[in-house]
């Protein structure tokens, strides 16, 4: 029976935002020997003691301050009567990180919720295999992903299979990819290119832009010369906007035409105004289900005056699982292999599991852009199978 809590969850995928879709981490350099908690995991009045690591200086400060906001309405929400919340700032640095790591455990802490940046979880790795609490860190970056050290962001490779295996049932069996030449795009192409054998269709164009040059022309050229054939083609676009009208209407401009190109993307299309843009007009992209996170921030505006962060929600979401993991025994259970129950957490960006490599899964839904609203036209699961899919 799956374990559940009232929870609101991020394809990261907003924080390196400042290109056309975000970055994935670099390992840091291994770090020495953690000292030894010198307080213990529980306070005098029995609560268990919860790490929570966020920027709160620097440049990403204004969205550590949303998640830690979203962090105590889920404490209240939830896990008061069995947790203590300290946080700590982990900058923008994996330095800041691990200090701040140091810190928590001295301070006692039985889990770790963040850091937000893959380098900064890489960062812990090494701590925490040397006996150090377990992290469940805010990044997408699968590769900072290890056991002990899980990533909670929603990761966009998954975004790209689910949203594959919308068009191969809708009965497209073309597909191309029009990305960045970033280590993001070319992620995303790859991606595209192995789900898409591994479901039968065929890749039949990858055009990689220089993310830095002004003339996508030459590019989109090439991929409209490059696509012609038979039968409707899915072409993959992730790129955030406010770049991404720009390559859609050069997209258009090259002779891609909406009504034998179904245009899909990831979760950096999962902002508001994206219907903006008519070339997206019924296009697909794969993200949580919208309706599920309203609450969440209705009741956010109304305690704090203003909207979250995009990622609060997942702040919200792991503190919510840490008062589920305090309630399991006396003491709680933090170990790896409660962490990483199959049957998984419900939170109110829907179902998500953490994997024994420190990857995580979700449950994603298909959204298709419509004008000013979008619209869900294939809901996002409600369980999993019993083994993993990403």
């Amino acid at each position: 029976m799956r374990s559940s809590f009232i929870a609101v969850l991020a394809t990261l995928f907003l924080t390196a935002a400042c290109s056309d879709a975000p970055q994935t981490s670099t390992p840091a350099k291994p770090t020495t020997t953690p000292r030894p908690a010198t307080a213990s995991t529980t306070t005098a009045s029995g609560k268990t003691r919860i790490a929570l690591l966020l920027p709160l200086t620097g440049q990403a400060a204004a969205i550590g301050q949303s998640m830690q906001q979203a962090a105590e309405m889920a404490l209240f929400d939830t896990g008061a009567k069995e947790l203590s919340l300290s946080t700590y700032d982990s900058g923008n640095t994996p330095d800041a990180a691990i200090e701040a790591y140091r810190q928590a455990r001295t301070a006692g802490g039985a889990l770790v919720l963040g850091p937000l940046f893959g380098t900064s979880a890489t960062a812990l790795a090494p701590m925490v295999a040397q006996g150090g609490a377990n992290v469940v860190s805010f990044s997408n970056d699968e590769s900072a992903a290890s056991r002990g050290v899980w990533i909670m962001g929603i990761a966009a490779p998954p975004q790209v299979r689910r949203v594959v295996d919308q068009a191969i049932d809708a009965g497209i069996r073309r597909f191309a990819t029009f990305a960045p030449q970033t280590p993001y795009g070319e992620q995303m192409a790859r991606t595209l290119e192995s789900h898409v054998a591994v479901r039968g269709g065929t890749v039949v164009a990858a055009e990689l832009y220089d993310a830095s040059s002004a003339d996508l022309m030459t590019a989109a050229k090439r991929l409209a010369s490059e696509i012609k054939g038979d039968g409707k083609l899915a072409v993959l676009v992730p790129v955030a906007p406010p770049r991404l009208s720009t390559v859609l209407s050069t997209l258009g401009a090259a002779g891609l035409d909406k009504a034998t190109v179904q245009f899909i993307g990831t979760g950096v299309w999962d902002v508001p105004g994206i219907g903006a843009d008519t070339m997206l007009r019924g296009a697909w992209y794969a993200a949580p289900d919208p309706a599920r996170r309203a609450d969440f921030e209705r009741r956010f505006v109304t305690t704090y005056g203003r909207p979250p962060h995009r990622l609060a929600t997942l702040a919200y979401d792991g503190v919510a699982l840490a008062g589920h993991l305090a309630r399991l025994k006396p003491g709680g259970d933090f170990s790896a292999e409660a962490i990483t129950n199959p049957a998984g957490w419900s939170g109110v960006d829907g179902i998500f599991r953490f994997l024994p490599d420190g990857r995580s899964e979700r449950a994603l839904a298909v959204i298709e852009v419509q004008g000013d609203r979008n619209v869900v036209i294939s809901p996002a699961p409600g369980t999993f199978p019993p083994s993993p899919v990403n």
